[in-house]
């Protein structure tokens, strides 16, 4: 069973776990704009925390192909009035989604308990930082930078070259000091990959537990699902659910997703499945 540990607080993966999404920025491919003054995003966190979220993971730069930067001023200004509100009001665990060293440092002082990080620390600087903080931290595989990503990705086998990424990330993470059980991946559905790559990597998912570490998993209303459904971003709940079923039957950690409620809902038939024996 998997735990994962920040300052005194543990949480335990021995069944998957919901993270709620909350992006607070103008141009998110989901929800951009939506949560992006600060009651609104205040009354979405207390809805997912009511909802049964274990974790909230707050975004202030968008990732979404041809996404503009955002400078550091900016991102720490959408982000740390809402780690610093979810510190102050909820007992759940804070994820910070950033790249940027400094919004994680600032964030974890803030209150945040877990790094979420889409370039895997390989901004200068933040492997270093990570070690200091003494956080766990999500590492991501993405092939490219978010504006070309999406321009030809390729692989000779996608599972097996995500694996070798990974096994090179960790080796840097622990080689700066950063605790092997303080990591967790997340091979980056949508992150330079084509149709056929992400359901490729749904369907082969049981094969990253060669590596012994927890999975974060986010395929949450993503072009994947569009795609194949010809479904807007909000129309794709059915898609998602199933997506994320496929993902915790192969070992999904963790499930970040947009719609809470319905999730669990679909866990939780998912997991009685599994302990009937508990409901006689």
């Amino acid at each position: 069973m998997f735990r994962i540990e920040s300052g005194h607080r543990t949480l335990a993966l021995d069944k998957t776990l919901v993270m709620g999404i909350l992006n607070v920025t103008p141009d998110s491919f989901s929800d951009g704009g939506e949560f992006s003054s600060f009651d609104l995003a205040c009354q979405h966190i207390d809805a997912m925390v009511s909802q049964g979220a274990k974790i909230i993971d707050i975004g202030g730069e968008s990732t979404r192909p041809g996404a503009a930067e955002v400078v550091l001023d900016e991102e720490l200004g959408r982000v740390l009035p809402l780690v610093e509100y979810i510190a102050k009001h909820h007992d759940v665990w804070i994820s910070i989604d950033t790249s940027k060293p400094e919004v994680m440092e600032r964030a974890v002082k803030a209150g945040a308990h877990l790094i979420n990080d889409v370039r895997a620390l390989q901004a200068p600087g933040a492997l270093e930082r990570v070690a200091l903080l003494e956080v766990p931290v999500c590492l991501m595989h993405m092939q490219g930078q978010p504006d070309t990503m999406q321009e030809a990705p390729n692989y000779r086998d996608i599972v097996a070259d995500v694996i070798v990424f990974f096994e090179r990330r960790i080796d840097a993470c622990i080689a700066a000091g950063i605790k092997r059980q303080h990591i967790l991946l997340d091979p980056g559905f949508g992150f330079g990959k084509t149709l056929a790559h992400n359901y490729e990597l749904l369907n082969r998912l049981a094969e990253f537990k060669v590596l012994k570490l927890p999975l974060l998993i986010g395929l949450s209303r993503k072009s994947m699902l569009g795609e194949l459904l010809m479904r807007e971003p909000k129309e794709r709940l059915a898609g998602s659910l199933a997506g994320g079923l496929i993902a915790a039957q192969r070992g999904a950690n963790i499930l970040r997703v947009h719609d809470v409620v319905e999730t669990l809902d679909c866990l939780k038939v998912f997991q009685a499945s599994n302990d009937y024996r508990h409901l006689i």
